[in-house]
């Protein structure tokens, strides 16, 4: 099974640490990390996605708890049954 979790950070200036600090949490269950973010006006967006692919799917659920606990997240998740 394969797990994306897409995140959108709405707020990225005043959650940045609170968000690396929980990636650094996981890190042994992220095996890819892609980051997007908007440019405005030739400047970084307060607003960026994340996608990260999960390897331990028994630890995804709390992963996701914690995620949700910071100000400014929404997650959505896409889970891959077949090989």
């Amino acid at each position: 099974m394969k797990t994306i979790i897409g995140i959108k950070l709405t707020n990225r200036t005043e959650t940045s640490t609170q968000f690396q600090n929980l990636l650094s949490e996981y890190g042994c269950i992220i095996r890819t990390r892609i980051g997007l973010h908007d440019i405005e006006n030739g400047k970084c967006s307060t607003n960026g996605i994340i996608l990260l692919e999960v390897i331990n799917d028994e630890l995804v659920p709390k992963f996701q708890k914690d995620l949700c606990s910071v100000d400014g997240i929404e997650l959505q998740q896409m889970v891959f049954e077949c090989n």
